[in-house]
């Protein structure tokens, strides 16, 4: 096991280093991307920063600063030596360094994603299970036609649905008063409660269809029939199949964990929630080349953490599950 955690952390360093290289080639290389010269023969990032009709001097102590004057392969180097020794450099626009910059959305974006993980992980296994043990049911049928409902709702619909109920017609909501946690979480809470019930209404609907059909698919193998042979009471031969049900929900709930930890886009900005993706969303309107590749090297950590956390997941809830 343990030479298996380092040989996956030596192949997340390779990943990072992939995606890296990607976002930079997509914003450098390609056509209309920052180290293509635009007026003048000078990087449409300095244009830009520069305003209109700007000196042809201005524009040069801008690429100057920024490093835009060096060649595409020497920026790349010292971007990766930089990011490996913790420096995502500094935004374009407020000079600010782009890992302080996350690090300070990056509270707001974990208890969006935490909260409602947690919320559909929850809902999800329980009107899974429930509606397995009681096929064909009303709670079964009810609750699958529900399911079918929320996953066809898109997020921002739902969203801006919510608000319109809560905030306009209730007025129990107030949309853009985000407060910290460790500031006031009696306030926090009332902030990420709807966003979380919106992020969550469509994975409960996912979740509790996937482990309905794992819980049905597996309870004619021949270990629980065994089990319901020996005697044993009912909730210990569903004990026994959820170990195995479960092992595609540990993989879907990692990802979609890591993928949210990287920036819940829709939500933070129907919410006006100040997180990660409201974040990345300005960087790529504004060619804002560090903060986006800050911002999608955090993406792909988180992912490639989970991906790792879940297979080591995989070894407890399966036995058959060996690393070498």
């Amino acid at each position: 096991m343990t030479q298996y955690i380092v040989r996956r952390l030596l192949w997340s360093w390779v990943m990072l280093m992939l995606v890296a290289a990607s976002v930079f080639a997509i914003f450098f290389i390609l056509p209309g991307g920052s180290g293509k010269a635009g007026p003048g023969g000078h990087s449409s990032v300095a244009v830009m920063m520069a305003g209109k009709n700007p000196r042809p001097e201005l524009v040069e102590n801008i690429e100057q600063r920024l490093g835009l004057d060096q060649p595409v392969p020497v920026q790349f180097g010292r971007y990766i030596w930089r990011m490996v020794h913790g420096d995502l450099g500094y935004s374009y626009q407020s000079n600010q360094p782009v890992l302080e910059a996350i690090l300070l959305r990056l509270p707001p974006t974990a208890s969006l994603a935490i909260g409602a993980s947690i919320i559909w992980l929850v809902l999800g296994v329980l009107i899974g299970i429930v509606s397995a043990i009681k096929r064909r049911s009303l709670f079964d049928r009810s609750s699958m036609v529900f399911a079918l409902i929320f996953l066809s709702m898109p997020t921002f619909w739902l969203g801006l649905l919510a608000i319109f109920f809560f905030d306009g017609a209730l007025d129990i909501y107030d949309v853009g008063s985000y407060v910290g946690i460790t500031s006031d979480p009696v306030q926090w809470f009332k902030v990420m409660w709807l966003p979380w019930l919106v992020l969550a209404l469509t994975d409960v609907a996912i979740y509790s269809r996937l482990v309905r059909s794992n819980l049905l698919e597996v309870q004619n193998e021949d270990y629980v029939r065994t089990a319901r042979a020996k005697g044993l009471p009912e909730h210990s031969v569903i004990r026994h199949q959820l170990r195995s049900a479960l092992t595609p929900v540990v993989t879907m709930y990692g990802l979609d964990l890591g993928i949210l930890l990287g920036g819940a886009i829709i939500t933070e900005r129907i919410f006006n929630i100040p997180g990660i993706g409201a974040y990345a969303v300005h960087a790529v309107t504004s060619s804002n080349l560090p903060v986006i590749l800050g911002t999608t090297v955090l993406a792909a950590f988180f992912v490639i953490v989970a991906n790792l956390i879940v297979d080591i997941v995989y070894a407890f809830l399966d036995p058959r599950v060996v690393y070498k």
